[in-house]
Parts: structure tokens; sequence; C-alpha cells
């Protein structure tokens, strides 16, 4: 018996890295490990400054004093903290520009992968389709799959700097569609979208009755000269959206695994109700030690400001490779180089890990618009001249590769 033939048929065609030879798969195997310990360098996860120690000395010392008080082995309700849901509405307030309930319009998630997933559910029945910009986080892509939802790729175009387009959107609307999933700021280009781009979406949106997920992880991320906009925000969009964010980006916590959503009352109340069955509850100890990195957010300009300095080097050392090519990045800790004139993507991508000894991710796992494309991850360590030196080692082997295909402009 193949027990794969009990499983469900999205199930069945899917890797989870078990039985893969090749060092695709970050998160499972032992792949990485194995890489990292003959000196390889990992670029290819979003956990910024990864392996490396930057928690904020204010979240630690609560970490401790809240372990040795003993309330860290208990359950908090699945509905989260409600003294960080409080200073959580103060940040919504101030950066989202939205007055929220925090006792009624927020729910705390162990992480926004969860989150998102947890967004939808209530919404998606079979058949239903979802509008997903392309290119777009992997999850976006397989979560409504999940809820036997059917996933629409609108594309995005690098020529048009992945501008989001209405009338895309428009081409692809049916009787069935039912949600616009949006990633904003976008993983991987790391675009932030403009006020005109999400009012116009939103009218869209508004105009068919349709139900919006925004992945808002990055948020934290834009860099100065790009408005951050939420389109819960906008006109006629509080009553239909739904918004999961992270402290995982912008605050460096991956580890701490912590999330949120903010939405209005009727649909937070079903999230309520089925918290516990779906998402479970989100560890004491992380939901109390967060309290004061919400209360005072001021050091995170402080990462803006490294990464900053690493997209600009990253941006000089891709650019000048014959054949290869990166965006001034808009937001994040990442790169997305387009190598398609040096082959494959998914060659590409083993080629670094053989030739440069670093892993990178390959593009086509964003969508059809990734294909030729890398994301590179220069927010790993908290020494940034060891993420200079995994670019330097990168921009190497591709301009090895380069000079062997006679590339030279």
């Amino acid at each position: 018996m193949d027990i794969r033939d009990k499983m469900r048929p999205l199930f069945r065609t899917l890797d989870g890295g078990l039985f893969s030879t090749e060092a695709g798969k970050a998160d499972v195997g032992d792949s990485v490990s194995k890489m990292m310990a003959e000196g390889g360098i990992m670029m290819c996860w979003a956990d910024p400054y990864f392996p490396d120690r930057v928690i904020p000395e204010k979240v630690l010392q609560r970490s401790m004093e809240v372990i040795q008080e003993g309330v860290a082995c208990h359950y908090t309700a699945p509905i989260g903290n409600a003294e960080l849901k409080e200073v959580i509405a103060k940040k919504i307030a101030r950066d989202n520009h939205i007055e929220v309930d925090p006792q009624r319009n927020i729910i705390i998630n162990p992480g926004s992968d969860v989150g998102l997933y947890f967004a939808m559910t209530p919404f998606i029945e079979p058949g239903d389709e979802i509008l997903v910009h392309d290119p777009s986080y992997p999850s976006n892509f397989l979560d409504p799959q999940l809820l036997n939802g059917v996933v629409v790729k609108v594309p995005t175009y690098e020529e048009d700097n992945y501008r989001l387009r209405v009338e895309e959107y428009e081409k692809r609307l049916t009787p069935k569609t039912k949600m616009v999933l949006l990633s904003s700021p976008n993983n991987p280009n790391g675009r932030v979208y403009t006020r005109e781009e999400l009012t116009a979406l939103s009218e869209f949106i508004v105009k068919n009755d349709l139900i919006c997920v925004c992945d808002q992880a990055f948020e934290d991320t834009a860099f100065p000269g790009h408005e951050m906009v939420s389109i819960a925000s906008l006109p006629g969009m509080w009553e239909r959206t739904v918004t999961v964010c992270s402290c995982s980006k912008g605050m460096a916590l991956s580890g701490y695994r912590m999330g949120y959503i903010f939405t209005n009352d009727v649909i937070m109340d079903a999230l309520y109700a089925t918290a516990v069955n779906i998402q479970g509850a989100t560890n004491t100890m992380i939901q109390m030690a967060l309290i004061p990195a919400y209360e005072d957010t001021s050091f995170m300009q402080g990462y803006v400001a490294e990464q900053d300095a690493r997209r600009q080097y990253a941006y000089e050392k891709f650019n000048a490779i014959p054949g290869v090519s990166m965006p001034l990045m808009e937001s994040g800790f990442y790169g997305w180089v387009n190598v398609s004139r040096l082959g494959d993507s998914s060659e590409i991508t083993s080629y670094l890990a053989k030739e440069a000894k670093v892993m990178v991710n390959d593009g086509k796992f964003y969508g059809e618009q990734g294909d030729g494309h890398l994301r590179i991850i220069y927010g790993v360590f908290a020494d940034r001249a060891k993420s200079f030196e995994g670019i330097d080692r990168i921009c190497a082997a591709l301009a090895k590769r380069a000079a062997e295909l006679g590339i030279t402009d």
C-alpha cells in the first residue's frame, strides 16, 4: 500500500524535503547544517541577522522575568494577551492610521504564517477563486489550495517595476472570484505599493464585493521615501479586509513566533470562535516579553538604517556583473536579482550552492514571474562584513558564469 493514495490529491504532489537530495529546502533535513559546517552561508532564509543574537535588551530582560515569575508555563487565552493587544493597537493607530479596539479588533497568532492561513479560513469555500499577484510569497499560492480554493495568478511585470495594474485583475475576474490576496510590501520583490496603486485596487475590490487578505509582515522594513499604506485604511476597505502582521521582520525576532491579525469585529468574532481549533494559543512568555518592544518601537529604526547600507552594497555589486541586474529595493533585507541571461534560475541556485557555498532562493517558488530570478537574503549576520562576504562570493561566481558564457554587457 502507498499511503499517499489515502491523501487528498494536493498533498500527494507536495515535497517537504524529506526525500529530496538537493539542498533546496532550508527548513527540512540536514542539508543546511552540513553546508554551514563546511563554511557555507545561508542567504535563503528571511530571518534577519541569522544566526546571531540581536534581541533587544528590554525584550531579553522581560523574557527572563516572566520565566522567573512562573507564569510562562501556563496558557494565555487563544485570542491573546490583553496588555500586548493594547500596545499593538497604539502601533496600528500610529503606523497604519487605523483606530482599533484592542479587545475586539486584534487577535494574537503564533507567527504570521499561521495568521495568514487563519485569515483566509472563514471565507474560502471549494471552488472559490483567489486573485494573487505574481510574484508573491509562496504561501499565498499554497494556502488557498489547502482550503480547496483556486489560485488565479495576476502577473506584475519587472519592466513596469511590478506595479499593481487593475486591468490585469479585471481580466481574471469571474463569478467565482471571492478574494484578493495581497503581500504589501511585496515579498520577494520588495515593492512598497503606492497610495495610487492601492487606491485603484481597493476600488476594484469594493466594486466587485470581494474580500481582501493583506500580508503586511514586512511593513516595518520600508525604506525612507516609500510611504507604507495599509489597504485597510482606504475608503470602503475596513469592513472587508483582514490584515496580518509580524514581529519577525521589522523587529528581527523571528524565533519568537508572534504575529497578529487586525480586522473589524464581525470577522474577528468568527476568528475568536475558532482560534483554539485552528491556531491554538500563542506562547505566554513570548507575548509578555514583547510588550516593551511594542511600547517603544524606535529600536527598529536602526535596523532599517543597517539594511539600507546592505541594499546599497548589493545594488552596486550585482549591477556591476554582466548579464545580471537588481533594483534598488524599496523594503526588506533581501535582493531580487535577475539572472535570466546566465541560465535557468534553478540551475543557478544549485550552481551557487556548489561554486560559492551560498544557499539562495530560486525565484520560481514565487510564481511564474519569478522565473530567472533569485531572492538573496543579505540581511543575514549581525556583522555587516560577513553579509558582504556572502554577496561577494555570489558575485564572483556569477561573474565567472557570465565570462564562461561570453556575456560582457
